[in-house]
């Protein structure tokens, strides 16, 4: 071994270890930069309280997406050459299919996880009469571009070019399982998060990375992520992830009666086994599901290195 290979592959670029540092590095600096530029736009601006946490929380998300997507991108052209459409983050061939798919299980798997709960004694819910409609109808709105901006932004983080740089390489299941790990570290200093929360966070990263795999774009992976999130916290009144803040008037408020282990307590759905059934089902469905299939262009895009051409 010499000192060109450890830092060029075969294909004459750098190796996706190296790649994946620069990813990071990227990440931080476009961060900090995007963040300074939003806090000095909206520091000014004459908002309540209230109002400004909502908008502060939504900049934050929408700053963090811009910094993934922008360093994914620069990262991507400048050390594999590739198109920005290859992070699978524009409107490539069935992205709409995708997302709504994504969509309809994200709500699905979270119901089963509520319903597993609720079988069991250890959820009920009951209508929200304690906010007026509007209050109700403003929660939904908010909470859903928060959610939105969120899940968007830990897609492209995670599932982005972090896991793809790694599967061109052929280190496919390594960047599963290091995605999801870190996914689930994350979230560690989250109120109330316990041994179950964190190893079901980390088995919601290999369902949204399953996800990633079989369509090449994160609109999928986006889809799941985003209305498991919406549904659990504005819809059901449960914590998401052991935060109430964003969905601070659901349609539905939850009774929870315990144990702990099973639906998650002051954590969440996310913090119970009830969670664990569910994700576990959802990612095999996924991954087997024959009408899952990636595009022509997002294969070649991100099955393989391209090699580089010598000038």
């Amino acid at each position: 071994m010499n000192i060109q290979t450890v830092f060029f592959n075969n294909f004459n670029r750098l190796r996706s270890g190296w790649r994946f540092a620069i990813f990071v590095l990227l990440v931080l600096f476009f961060a900090l930069l995007f963040q300074i530029i939003s806090l000095s736009l909206i520091g000014g601006l004459p908002v309540g309280q209230t109002t400004y946490g909502f908008l502060s929380i939504a900049v934050a998300s929408f700053t963090s997406l811009a910094a993934a997507l922008t360093a994914g991108w620069i990262a991507g052209r400048f050390l594999e050459s590739l198109p920005f459409r290859a992070l699978g983050a524009w409107f490539t061939e069935n992205w709409l299919k995708d997302l709504t798919l994504g969509l309809i299980f994200g709500a699905a798997a979270v119901s089963l996880a509520v319903l597993i709960a609720a079988i069991f004694g250890g959820l009920r819910f009951s209508v929200n009469n304690t906010a007026s409609g509007n209050e109700i109808f403003a929660s939904l709105g908010i909470s859903f571009v928060i959610f939105g901006f969120a899940a968007a932004y830990e897609e492209a983080l995670f599932r982005g070019y972090m896991l793809q740089t790694f599967t061109r390489a052929g280190l496919q299941w390594f960047a599963v399982a290091m995605t999801s790990i870190f996914f689930g570290l994350v979230h560690l200093g989250n109120p109330d998060a316990n041994f179950i929360s964190t190893a079901n966070t980390m088995i919601a990263g290999v369902l949204f990375s399953a996800a990633y795999l079989k369509t090449r774009t994160l609109w999928f992976a986006f889809g799941l992520h985003f209305f498991w999130n919406w549904m659990q916290g504005s819809f059901f009144g449960i914590e998401v992830s052991g935060m109430t803040e964003i969905s601070n008037a659901p349609l539905l408020l939850e009774i929870d009666h315990g144990p702990a282990w099973l639906t998650g307590a002051g954590y969440g759905i996310e913090g119970g086994i009830a969670c664990t059934i569910s994700l576990i089902l959802f990612t095999a469905f996924i991954w087997f599901a024959p009408f899952l299939k990636a595009s022509d262009e997002m294969l070649e895009f991100t099955e393989h290195e391209i090699p580089h051409e010598s000038t």
